[in-house]
């Protein structure tokens, strides 16, 4: 008895051939499609991503700017950055190196 009720009830949707290609149309944007919904989304997590990426890079340049121009107007700046950074030392100078 149930089948009988279900099949009167689907027949005339099957039978629509409007409704029928609506939904071979959405199931195949959502499902088949080569920019389907799963590769959207995917590649929205993915700019997400590269915008955050970027705005660190962006600070990351915006900082390393600043100390270039620092370094380059100041020959002591420039100097204390070398001992420090690449362990430079003048002649007849000893080099102690204390970490914490």
């Amino acid at each position: 008895m149930k089948s009988n009720v279900l099949t009167r009830t689907l027949s005339p949707l099957l039978k629509n051939k409007y409704l029928l290609s609506l939904a071979i149309f959405f199931a195949w944007i959502i499902f088949i499609d080569e920019n389907n919904l799963m590769v959207r989304s995917k590649n929205i997590r993915q700019l997400h991503a590269l915008e955050r990426d970027k705005l660190y890079y962006e600070k990351k340049i915006r900082e390393d700017r600043e100390k270039l121009e620092e370094l380059e107007g100041s020959t002591e700046k420039f100097e204390k950055f070398a001992r420090e950074q690449y362990l430079m030392k003048r002649e007849n100078e000893d080099i102690f190196i204390v970490e914490k």
